[in-house]
């Protein structure tokens, strides 16, 4: 019997764009480990997604499988939850191109993130691909494959979703009641920093100093946290994006009493921020240790057969929702309880 019988199920990808670092964590994983328990959990990693810009196929090969390892070393359990890569279930693809027939235009030139990321392109490289201009229709396959009911979706997100429920509500009209509306698992994600430029997000895509890697040696971790830009003193009520940023990591890790203690120092103009940082990098290192110690041990072969295990499960679901959809539509082999009633 499936120990899922029971529970909601839950479809989040990640794309394998390089390094984990604390922004991704803390917005997005450690979420991830909380749902495991409650609800039956599709976890993938998106490398169709990464192909929408330009991008190394040897580099994309081995990002792919260290994120499989860092997920498993972060304490995502094949156990519990189905830990996949996209492209090893093709029927995503193929879902997609049906999507494709069922969302319009109009909605996917209204997509704001796909203006932002159309000028980044547009600045780096020699065009924008349809690609780029289409994944959100992949990302609504990616969900109702596996007929997902919750998202968990940042703010940022909530338009794709959307999306995703106008593509599901068409199929659903057109060739009978299939697919959920999936509902968004809206997370309180906390927007982390870069420690160099505080007035921007955390993010690999600025360079090695703008980001914290889960991990990336203790030496250099440290050595941002103590560079990171803070002021030259108390400012008043309103903390400068830097100190704000050191105080967000230190409640994201300390107990509370330790951020409270500082808050009060810094209320009363009495905060060295140096002391700051080391508390900020001591606290960091007690939740990020752990997983170091765990994804030292994990090898090339957990992560083969955990991609392997996880495909084979998802693959399952999968065929079962294409069968089901080729046959509503009217396309693929004439299924044999079908032959000669046409």
């Amino acid at each position: 019997m499936s120990p899922f019988k029971e529970k909601v199920r839950v479809v989040s990808g990640i794309q394998p764009t390089g390094e984990l670092h604390i922004g991704n964590y803390f917005g997005a994983i450690r979420n991830w480990l909380a749902l495991q328990d409650e609800y039956e959990c599709f976890f993938f990693i998106a490398d169709y997604h990464a192909i929408t810009e330009e991008w190394d196929p040897e580099q994309l090969r081995r990002n792919t499988q260290n994120l499989v390892l860092d997920l498993l070393a972060c304490g995502i359990d094949p156990e519990r939850s189905v830990l996949f890569v996209q492209s090893h279930v093709p029927e995503h693809t193929e879902l997609c191109w049906v999507f494709n027939a069922l969302a319009g235009y109009g909605d996917l030139q209204r997509m704001t993130q796909f203006k932002e990321k159309r000028e980044h392109v547009e600045r780096t490289q020699e065009f924008v691909s349809v690609g780029l201009f289409d994944y959100p229709v992949l990302q609504a396959a990616d969900i109702l494959i596996y007929h997902g009911a919750k998202v968990p979706v940042g703010e940022d997100q909530l338009q794709h979703l959307e999306l995703t429920r106008r593509i599901a509500r068409r199929f659903n009209a057109r060739f009978g009641a299939y697919f959920p509306e999936p509902e968004p698992l809206l997370s309180e994600a906390p927007r982390i920093m870069s420690p160099a430029a505080p007035e921007k997000k955390m993010s690999k895509s600025l360079g090695p100093k703008h980001y914290l890697a889960l991990f990336e040696p203790e030496e250099s971790f440290w050595e941002k946290i103590k560079t990171a830009v803070t002021d030259t003193g108390p400012q008043g009520e309103t903390m400068s994006p830097g100190v704000a940023n050191l105080f967000l990591l230190l409640k994201l890790s300390a107990a509370p009493e330790v951020y409270e203690g500082f808050r009060a120092e810094y209320a009363q103009g009495t905060i060295r921020y140096a002391k700051l940082k080391e508390a900020v990098f001591e606290h960091l290192m007690e939740v990020l240790r752990p997983l170091r110690e765990r994804r030292a041990k994990l090898t090339e072969a957990d992560a083969r057969a955990a991609m392997e295990r996880g495909a084979a499960k998802a693959q399952k679901v999968a065929q079962e929702t294409l069968h089901e959809v080729r046959r509503r539509i009217g396309v693929g082999p004439v299924p044999p309880d079908d032959v000669g009633t046409s």
